[in-house]
């Protein structure tokens, strides 16, 4: 999908793999100046490499920090420079019994997928109010909504994001500034592809995604892994000018995981 994204600036965090990485790359082909973000200089260096050996047109900086610490979104947004697209795209998973989470492990997932946002918002929101446009997007997931007993603590966090994504909308209202948050379902990501390989299935077999589907996700309309492209697709959208009249909303890009029409 091509939409006019030039003259615009952005920074997508956790852009070093996955879904982060596919939003940053469409924005780029789609004319936005890009800042690359990862925990490690190196990684960022590398994705920058590969992006621009596709796209060698692509404006690209790297912005390198851990965002799950101040210091860290500090050197982030030193690095960054103004913005008027932010992507609060970083984020942990994993897999816990209920009852064996511990303290360490909630406040691990809240400093990286809530508070990584919290300071960035924070941030840039006022700076983009002051020049009467921006677009702030949030990754939330279906898990915010449709939380998983296997990771309560990660489906906790996405639903912090969605809050997020409305108070700040609120917050912001009037400005010209847009607050959004899209929620991919089962993805193909190198995260994914890891966690089902652990558990012993082909990644190549579109019988053995199936089967992880109708079990792991039985209300899937599309009944696949969706492509990080797909959601970079409507990330890329959400950030244009021409998706001005949508903010405070929940955007679902699941494949029909929610069963909620709502």
């Amino acid at each position: 999908m091509q939409v006019d994204l030039s003259g615009l600036r952005a920074l997508v965090t956790g852009s070093t793999k996955g879904i982060g990485r596919a939003i940053a790359r469409a924005l780029a082909e789609n004319g936005a100046e890009t800042a690359i973000h990862g925990r490690k200089a190196a990684d960022v260096e590398a994705v920058i490499a590969a992006i621009r050996s596709t796209l060698p047109k692509a404006r690209l900086a790297a912005a390198p920090g851990d965002v799950s610490t101040a210091d860290g979104v500090a050197a982030v947004i030193k690095a960054a420079g103004e913005i008027d697209i932010l992507v609060n795209n970083t984020g942990v998973y994993e897999v816990k019994d209920a009852f064996a989470i511990a303290d360490e492990d909630w406040q691990r997932l809240f400093a990286t997928n809530v508070l990584s946002g919290v300071r960035l918002t924070r941030h840039y929101g006022p700076r983009m109010r002051d020049n009467g446009f921006g677009r702030i997007i949030f990754i939330s997931s279906e898990s915010g909504v449709q939380i998983p007993t296997e990771m309560i603590h990660y489906g906790f966090t996405k639903s912090a994001d969605l809050a997020l994504m409305r108070g700040f909308a609120q917050a912001l209202a009037a400005s010209g500034v847009t607050v959004n948050a899209v929620l991919p379902g089962p993805t193909r990501t190198e995260g994914v592809e890891a966690f089902l390989k652990s558990m012993g299935m082909s990644v190549d077999d579109p019988q053995a995604e199936r089967k992880f589907i109708d079990s792991a996700r039985p209300s899937s309309i599309i009944k696949r892994l969706a492509t990080a492209e797909e959601v970079a697709a409507v990330v890329a959208f959400l950030c244009s000018r021409e998706a001005s009249a949508i903010t405070g909303s929940p955007v679902r890009a699941d494949g029909g995981v929610v069963m909620s029409i709502t």
